[in-house]
């Protein structure tokens, strides 16, 4: 196989049963999906039986570095709350 690596997180972005053409084709070398459509995916799914399809459950992000980061986000948003200022990292619908 010799296609190039894909890996996508979150969302659903992707046709899964063109995905899992692509990987028994070897036009994409390998995949790696933290989110999948639907959650969990049923057990006969072929993507899980693909030895170059790595599906994790929403684990993709979950590094020591990462838990810190989010923490100290948290901790900043929500002692402006507290205090009355603008939340530092609100997402607000357009």
């Amino acid at each position: 196989m010799s296609g190039p690596d894909l890996q996508i997180f979150f969302c659903e972005v992707v046709d899964q049963d063109a995905l899992v053409e692509a990987l028994r084709s070897g036009t994409i070398r390998a995949a790696a999906l933290d989110v999948t459509h639907p959650e969990p995916l049923p057990r006969d799914h072929p993507l899980l039986r693909l030895p170059n399809a790595l599906i994790t459950p929403h684990i993709g992000i979950n590094t020591n570095n990462t838990a810190r980061r989010i923490v100290e986000k948290m901790v900043e948003n929500a002692l402006a709350a507290l205090k009355g200022l603008p939340v530092p990292n609100e997402v607000r619908p357009q």
